[in-house]
């Protein structure tokens, strides 16, 4: 079990990472970036700590969901779980004043849309996460519609977000491109996992 939550863990982190490097803006270099190293360093500096906060903040529904898949694997009681779930995403949609009842409610359909695809995932064969995928779902069309699913929350949040932050571009143009920097590395990774007749 420990080495199928690394494998999926592993997995999740190189998504948001591909995610990350779509979505933060990369500046092009200017003649002071060759002129004065220090701004380099500070820009490259700037861009990690953004990616590093990018990846964080879009693994957080995705380790609780996780950590839960291993819970209830080991027999402990779901709803107990999701109730701590629900108050730990609560308190965090509050202290990064994103809070409203559609935005913790959106978060608690993906939690538990993904604790049925981790559970999937950790009861089945597997030494890789393609392995784990191909057992799990058998067939391209039922992996594709969990990601439908999974898709269609993600943008219940993001449109939940959208609202409680106000729908200026500067809100709604990140959005959009997250979700077709995610829509992509989707296509393509279901292409690779569901090989042409395979």
């Amino acid at each position: 079990m420990q080495t199928k939550y690394g494998v999926i863990l592993s997995y999740e982190e190189s998504f948001a990472r591909v995610v990350a490097m779509g979505v933060i803006v990369r500046n092009p270099l200017t003649v002071w970036h060759f002129l004065i190293p220090f701004v380099f360093i500070f820009d490259f500096l700037r861009m990690k700590s953004e990616t590093e906060i990018f990846v964080r903040n879009f693994l957080f529904t995705k380790k609780l969901a996780l950590d839960a898949a291993v819970d209830i694997n080991k027999g402990q009681d779901r709803q107990s779980i999701l109730t701590k779930i629900e108050n730990e995403t609560k308190d965090r949609l509050i202290s990064q004043k994103l809070y409203s009842w559609r935005t913790h409610q959106g978060q608690m359909a993906e939690i538990n849309l993904l604790i049925d695809h981790y559970s999937k995932l950790l009861g089945t064969e597997g030494n890789n996460y393609e392995s784990l995928v191909n057992n799990a779902y058998k067939t391209r069309e039922q992996y594709e519609a969990f990601l439908h699913q999974l898709t269609s929350a993600e943008k219940e949040i993001d449109r939940a977000v959208m609202v409680t932050l106000g729908e200026t571009e500067e809100v709604w143009e990140p959005m959009v491109l997250k979700q077709t920097t995610i829509d992509k590395i989707r296509a393509k990774g279901i292409n690779k996992l569901f090989l042409e007749g395979r």
